[in-house]
């Protein structure tokens, strides 16, 4: 069963900066294909960020383009998402996903292996 593990969230001021990480466990042979990181604030649609292609490849949405960087540590399974310069519309609870069967439903944010999300405030 793979399990990922969100951490980092936290109450930041605007123009902070943040690392959020996931823990990955049981995600062997793929590790960062088809990982992605999302965000959702409440009464919101689903806004992807960042994340690995098929072939493991860092892309980075119009959305998180420019102040947010997806990187891996692939020794230790984690997953993170650089994030500075936050604003208050930053706001929303982050996720980690991850689907090795449906990579392309995945990169737009349906993955069939979720975490519980980490959440992120930022203050004006």
């Amino acid at each position: 069963q793979v399990q990922l593990v969100e951490s980092g969230g936290g109450s930041v001021q605007a123009g902070g900066s943040l690392r959020l990480s996931c823990a990955v466990s049981s995600y062997n042979k793929f590790f960062s294909n088809c990982m992605v990181w999302f965000r959702q604030a409440p009464g919101e649609e689903r806004e992807v960020l960042a994340f690995y292609d098929s072939i493991g490849s860092p892309r980075h949405t119009d959305a998180g383009k420019g102040r947010f960087t997806i990187s891996k540590d692939v020794n230790k399974k984690i997953l993170y998402l650089d994030m500075n310069s936050l604003k208050p519309e930053d706001t929303a609870m982050y996720y980690c996903a991850a689907d090795p069967y449906r990579c392309s439903d995945c990169i737009k944010g349906n993955c069939i292996y979720r975490g519980q999300g980490t959440q992120v405030t930022v203050s004006s």
